[in-house]
Order: C-alpha cells, then sequence, then structure tokens
C-alpha cells in the first residue's frame, strides 16, 4: 500500500510541476497555445488507448460505453456550473478552470485504475509515467498561466493544483485498496468515464485555447504529441 502511495504521488506530482513551471518564466499566447496542443494530442491518444480499448478489453464495450456517457455528461454540468458563477461574478477564467476540472475529473479514474494495477501485481512502467506527465503537465500550465493572468494569486493557484495533485494521489491508494471488489466491469466503468470528461474537456477548452493561442500550427503540434504519447503507450 505504501508503494501504491508512492507511485501514485509521483504520478500527480506533475500536475503541481505543470503550475512552478506557469510562473518560471514568462509564456506568450503562441508558447501556451503549442504546449496545450501538444498535451490535446498526448490526451488524444490516452482517450484512444488507454482507457476506451483498455476499458473495451477488460470489461466489455457495454460499461465502457457506460462510464463514457456518465463522464461526459459530468463534466459538462461542473463545467456548466463553473461558467454561470463566473458570468455572474464578471470572471475571465473559465478555460482555465475547465482545465483544471478536467484533469480533475481524468486524474481521479486513471489513477485509481493505476493503483488496482498496482494491487494484481502489475508493474508500473518508466513510460507510463512518462505519458502521465505528457499530459498532466501541459493542462496545469495552461490553466496556472491564465488564472494567473485573471488576477488569481500564485500561492492560490499552487494550492489549487496541490490539492488536485493530492486528490489523485490519495485516488491511487483508494484503487489499491479496493482492488478485490473491482471486477473487469468496474474498470471498464472507470476507464470510460475518464475518456468521456476528457474527450468533452478536449472540444470546449484545451483544443480551442491551442488553436486560438497557436493558430495553424496546433494541428501539427497536436499530431506530435499524439505520437509522442501512442509511442509510450505501445511501450509501456
Amino acid at each position: 500500500m505504501v508503494s501504491a502511495l508512492g507511485w501514485g504521488a509521483l504520478a500527480a506530482v506533475s500536475l503541481v510541476a505543470g503550475a512552478v513551471l506557469a510562473f518560471a518564466r514568462s509564456w506568450s499566447d503562441w508558447q501556451i497555445g503549442l504546449v496545450l496542443a501538444f498535451g490535446a494530442g498526448a490526451l488524444i491518444s490516452a482517450v484512444s488507448f488507454e482507457l476506451a480499448e483498455e476499458g473495451v478489453k477488460v470489461g466489455g464495450l457495454g460499461w465502457t460505453a457506460l462510464g463514457l456517457g456518465l463522464g461526459a455528461m459530468t463534466y459538462f454540468v461542473l463545467d456548466g456550473v463553473i461558467e454561470r458563477r463566473l458570468a455572474a461574478g464578471n470572471a475571465s477564467d473559465d478555460g482555465a478552470l475547465g482545465l483544471a476540472l478536467g484533469a480533475f475529473l481524468d486524474g481521479l479514474p486513471e489513477q485509481a485504475v493505476l493503483g488496482i494495477g498496482l494491487a494484481a501485481g502489475g508493474g508500473v512502467g518508466v513510460s507510463l509515467l512518462v505519458a502521465i506527465f505528457v499530459s498532466n503537465v501541459p493542462e496545469a500550465i495552461g490553466s496556472a498561466r491564465d488564472m494567473q493572468r485573471a488576477g488569481t494569486a500564485r500561492g492560490r493557484i499552487l494550492l489549487l493544483w496541490t490539492v488536485l495533485a493530492a486528490c489523485c494521489a490519495l485516488a491511487t491508494l483508494a484503487g489499491y485498496a479496493a482492488a478485490d471488489a473491482a471486477t473487469g466491469q468496474v474498470r471498464s466503468l472507470i476507464d470510460g468515464f475518464a475518456a468521456g470528461a476528457l474527450i468533452v474537456m478536449l472540444i470546449d477548452s484545451m483544443i480551442p485555447e491551442a488553436a486560438r493561442g497557436a493558430g495553424r500550427v496546433a494541428g501539427l503540434i497536436t499530431t506530435l504529441g499524439f505520437a509522442v504519447a501512442t509511442a509510450l503507450s505501445t511501450t509501456s
């Protein structure tokens, strides 16, 4: 169980690392667009191979589809609540909070599955950890930069991402503890949930922000991110 918490923390710290990197230098809109485009490509790969394909493999299409719908609707509803509250307060960081919400709704089920795999005796490869960093860091950089531009204090931003990282690390521990009760259907439901939330987040927040910042080159960088993450996935 200690090892599960350690691996979970190592994977989740990528969220805090992204927020720190956002403050380490001045990021132009073009640079943020490139980072988000690369991360979007990595997440498309994760949805396709690490989540949807794996979910169908371990629990069947029906359970994965159910999780997909639940994840999509959960993100859609919660992001709508955030958008309405920010609109009422005339705030301008809806996209930033959307990215944070996406990282949270993806990170919890993803790391729960990591804990289940560890309990079942599965190892954690370096390539898997790199793949998690490749997708998490761009989300955190883009979100933290936009939050800072909207006037949120650095301390509050770092606290937010630290809390998100802690929740994700604890999800690994929870997955490890609940592994005996986690059937293939449960795992496919979890994978589908993460995939559904990510798809809606990509279309609503991440890809529009990438295209707005980087312009037409965003499509090329998204393809690069997809290729890198897919390569990592096939070697994990």
